[in-house]
């Protein structure tokens, strides 16, 4: 008997807890249909889960697979690098993260844009990165792309994840390969990377910890001949650079430059609070990373207002800026923000900041005759003082000279111009926003995406764009939907109305606020004239070369001083020979244009208030003078 009811009593048990079991299945399926009809969020799916998903999706892929597309879909943070390979114009664009529905869905695809004949391809293989956003890619000489970090978060953002993997793109291939080693950065979002030498340098970054933000401020180097990371150690005591996220740096002859950034200091009863930084500093690199050193640049002269949301980019020993946005945290339940859309070069040697404005396009001059025999007279006199020097080549080898590759460049891009589908090119800057993805190929500026946020509602702004930096002669636009963005302007403004017409008493206290503020704005910007009329003569630091004069071209400018630049390029390269000499000529020659280009740009500026200038016609020095009558 006893025997009996112990298995009449494991049975019950077991009835027990399958009716248990039956029973709770029943109010989970009721409770999710009950939300069902309330409208209430359902729970958020495993991070884990997800991420596993993805990665059983990619093994799917059997081989890089490329096709062309239209565009890519918009989306915020990807990133955008020029593919280092010599005269391969092309971009590359990857990851990124966009708001579908209430959900956010984060990107893996890799974009290229191929310049030369305007055509978008998307590009997928069986071991891609899994899908981020914020973080940091960066194209070495040597064709390879290094990509590090970034963030994923669940679709209703109630877990967050940062990835602290390594991947190699090959720019001709375009291979993924994942680079695994122990000992190497810890897992961030929001870092920045730049290029010296063997080296790809890292710095900053933010990890996301769910109670607090943790800002970085270490710095890595990545050696791209052993593949391995470093991580630079400073002595004690000695200055470093703030932790910070979402700044700038660019390279350099002495090793790069860190500008601005985030982070967030403690406040009272242990929140934090944002801090937006303007400070710059100069890294001087060694090939020893023991060596490596930090040290502060003091201000002078002219420097943009604080802001976030900005990176620079590098061009012809300069940085790039766009954009911006800056918060004032009047309380803790509202924060105004002033959003930007300025356009700023940073001069790395002489560190001081100029604004780059756009100016009217310029009819294209026909090329005659006279142009190109003036190139032909170029080619001899630099042959003659070779001859003179007795520095021609030894052997007899023919060779495309310089200006002759810069004419057939021009020639071949009005004929892709004539091909290509005509973009219209507006005379304004693209539209205020922060975050936007910038990048520069040969001597054009591409923007692509950005946010704009309107009191509680944020925009992600669809669009893409490119500035000639040589010209600034308007902004092409490739792709622009603001149209969510100017439906709530409209709304706006009749709500805007609709409270002016019930609170006459409070609008006349805002109007005294708003005159406060205007007068305050007006004083920020007499005394940033005041400073950009101190600033018009910009210190040369060599003025024994020759400037290039107003909307004078590169080829111009060459055709005009080739021989003196020749000459000085002689005196430079001792053991150097006939092409070598030639091309560290125009090499000198170019670096000088993109030197004095923002004083060049005053001079420009101050024709065009002066009546507008029809066309420059450049004298023939080699001409014969003709006779008056």
């Amino acid at each position: 008997m006893a025997k009996k009811d112990k298995k009449s009593k494991e049975s019950k048990k077991a009835r027990a807890a399958e009716k248990q079991k039956k029973n709770q299945s029943k109010a989970e399926s009721k409770s999710k249909k009950q939300a069902k009809k309330t409208g209430e969020e359902e729970e958020d799916e495993d991070i884990d889960q997800i991420l596993e998903q993805y990665a059983k999706e990619q093994e799917e892929f059997e081989a890089v697979n490329i096709e062309v597309c239209k565009r890519p879909s918009k989306r915020l943070n990807p990133t955008l690098v020029a593919n280092p390979a010599h005269n391969k114009r092309e971009l590359f664009l990857f990851g990124g993260e966009c708001m579908v529905g209430s959900a956010s869905h984060f990107y893996n695809d890799l974009y290229s844009y191929t310049i030369d004949n305007d055509t978008w391809r998307k590009i997928s293989s069986k071991n891609s990165p899994l899908p981020r956003s914020s973080h940091a890619m960066c194209a070495h000489p040597s064709g390879v792309i290094l990509l590090f970090g970034g963030e994923f978060s669940s679709p209703k953002q109630s877990t967050f994840y940062h990835y602290g993997d390594t991947w190699i793109l090959d720019a001709d291939t375009k291979e993924w390969t994942k680079i695994d080693q122990k000992r190497g950065p810890s897992a961030r979002s929001g870092h920045r990377m730049c290029v010296w030498k063997n080296y790809i340098i890292m710095h900053g970054g933010f990890r996301d910890l769910g109670t607090m933000t943790t800002y970085l401020n270490d710095m890595w180097l990545f050696d791209i001949t052993s593949y391995k990371w470093e991580q630079v150690e400073f002595p004690p005591n000695h200055p470093i650079p703030d932790a910070r996220s979402g700044h700038s740096m660019i390279p350099c002859a002495d090793g790069a430059v860190i500008y601005g950034g985030y982070c967030k200091v403690k406040a009272k009863k242990g929140l934090q609070k944002g801090k937006v930084l303007n400070d710059c500093w100069l890294v001087k690199m060694k090939a020893d990373p023991k060596g490596i050193r930090v040290e502060r640049r003091r201000k002078q002269g002219f420097n943009p207002l604080p802001r976030v949301g900005c990176s620079m980019v590098y061009h012809k020993n300069r940085g790039i800026l766009f954009g911006g946005v800056f918060d004032f945290e009047e309380s803790e339940e509202q924060i105004d923000s002033e959003f930007y859309n300025n356009l700023y070069s940073y001069q790395i040697e002489t560190n001081r900041w100029y604004n780059l404005s756009l100016k009217p396009q310029r009819k294209k001059k026909q090329e005659n005759v006279k142009e190109k025999t003036r190139d032909e007279d170029l080619e001899d006199i630099l042959n003659s003082i070779l001859a003179k020097a007795n520095l021609n080549d030894d052997d007899e080898q023919e060779e495309i000279s310089q200006i002759e590759q810069l004419r057939k460049l021009e020639e071949e891009e009005e004929r892709s111009n004539e091909d290509k589908v005509e973009y219209p090119i507006v005379n304004k800057l693209p539209h205020e926003r922060f975050n936007a993805t910038t990048c520069v190929v040969d001597d054009v500026f591409y923007i692509y995406g950005g946010i704009f946020e309107r009191g509680e509602q944020e925009f992600n702004l669809d669009s893409f764009y490119s500035i000639d930096l040589g010209k600034l002669d308007g902004v092409k636009v490739f792709w622009e939907n603001l149209k969510e963005l100017e439906q709530e302007y409209e709304n706006s403004d009749d709500e805007f109305d609709e409270d002016d017409d019930e609170d006459d008493e409070d609008d006349d206290d805002d109007d005294e606020k708003e005159t406060d503020n205007k007068l305050e704005v007006e004083e920020e910007e007499e005394e940033e004239e005041e400073v950009e009329e101190e600033e018009d003569e910009i210190p040369d630091p060599r003025p024994w070369l020759p400037h290039p004069k107003p909307f004078e071209t590169l080829r111009s400018f060459y055709v005009r001083t080739g021989a003196q630049f020749l000459e000085w390029s002689i005196s430079s390269n001792r053991e150097a020979r006939g092409k070598y000499l030639k091309k560290a000529a125009f090499d000198l020659c170019e670096e000088r244009f993109w030197e004095r280009r923002e004083q060049v740009s005053i001079a420009e500026d101050t024709l065009e208030d002066m009546g507008g200038v029809g066309e420059v016609i450049e004298k023939n020095t080699n001409a014969k003078p003709a006779k008056r009558r």
